[in-house]
């Protein structure tokens, strides 16, 4: 089980995720070695990953929310095959077995039956689909993500990694386009997003100079974030619910982003559909998610009515899979 130094070292790469070890050992009040060390085993342990990530829009996609009603005795099987598609970001298997929530990435004019239909079994396996849009992600670009598990630092702190995190996404509207040259740059921050650039530069072939003004270019464009998967089990924290509410239209910003800062939550965005926001919640248990909703939850205004999915196998997170209880790199795509 983790302890308080590993909960540093998790708060602080959730705000630098690149930050040198140097960096994260004075900030987690241990040397460059045993902030490394410490790193080093979350990541063998499968615990942690530290992932580049391509703004879906840069080729032109958005990101859409599937729920799959299903014969719980074929809900395994289906979602595995949903999990090896490079297409689809995350995958859960969720309320007894028998619902698959999955999020996809095509383009706005894809119809809504080619995505998903097509693929899936043609049989009794499926029983219901629907498939909506994520409208807009809540939260403070940068800090967004679940922080439930402690480790919290002072605004001193915060500020001492203010240079050393990303710089500010900026709007959609700048994102750069990406080259055949930019593959193996990307490919190794997928692989592992704190890659030194001495080792980017290898598989580029490019100086680090290079490397370093590509990165600063993709960062500050928003085109390229980095994003920490975690496994909040090996934390302590072992229920997992994805929430369904109805916001008055007049309150989805101010309560949108009042839900993605409670530290309980790892996702929140605006969807299309019978409900119009979805967050994900992560707590110790049932009893610590019945306090979240009845208080936390209960008193942000704005929510007319909400639905509860509770997961029970998660397969895929946003880049990464789940493998006998690890977080593992996705297959290469062929």
């Amino acid at each position: 089980m983790a302890d308080d130094v590993d909960m540093r070292i998790l708060r602080t790469l959730h705000h630098a995720p690149r930050a040198p070890f140097r960096l994260i050992g004075e900030v987690s009040g241990v040397s460059e070695q045993t902030a490394a060390r410490r790193y080093q085993a979350l990541r063998r342990a499968g615990v942690l990953r530290v992932v580049g990530l391509v703004d879906p829009a840069v080729h032109g996609e958005a990101q859409w929310v599937a729920r799959i009603r299903c014969r719980p005795d074929r809900a395994g099987p289906l979602a595995d095959s949903l999990a090896r598609r490079p297409d689809i970001a995350y995958v859960g298997i969720a309320s007894g077995g028998s619902e698959i929530i999955c999020v996809i990435r095509s383009p706005l004019h894809t119809p809504r039956e080619n995505m998903l239909l097509q693929q899936l079994p043609r049989s009794g396996a499926v029983l219901d689909l629907t498939i909506d849009l994520l409208i807009h992600p809540f939260g403070d670009l940068g800090t967004s993500g679940w922080t439930g598990y402690g480790g919290h630092l002072t605004a001193e702190q915060e500020q001492r990694l203010a240079g050393a995190g990303s710089p500010p996404s900026a709007p959609p509207s700048t994102l750069l386009p990406l080259t055949a040259e930019d593959r193996p740059l990307l490919d190794a921050l997928t692989e592992d997003g704190r890659t030194s650039y001495t080792r980017l530069a290898e598989v580029t072939g490019w100086s680090k100079g290079r490397v370093a003004r590509r990165l600063e270019s993709l960062e500050s464009s928003g085109t390229l974030s980095y994003d920490i998967d975690l496994l909040p089990e090996h934390l302590g924290y072992h229920l997992n619910a994805t929430l369904w509410l109805r916001v008055a239209p007049a309150r989805l910003e101010s309560t949108g982003h009042a839900i993605a800062a409670h530290h309980e939550v790892a996702f929140a965005a605006a969807t299309s559909g019978d409900h119009n926001v979805m967050a994900i919640v992560i707590c110790r248990d049932a009893e610590d998610f019945y306090r979240y909703l009845t208080t936390r939850l209960a008193t942000t205004p704005g929510i007319d009515t909400y639905g509860v999915s509770i997961r029970v196998r998660r397969l895929k997170q946003a880049a990464s899979l789940i493998s006998h209880g690890r977080l593992v790199p996705p297959a290469p795509v062929r």
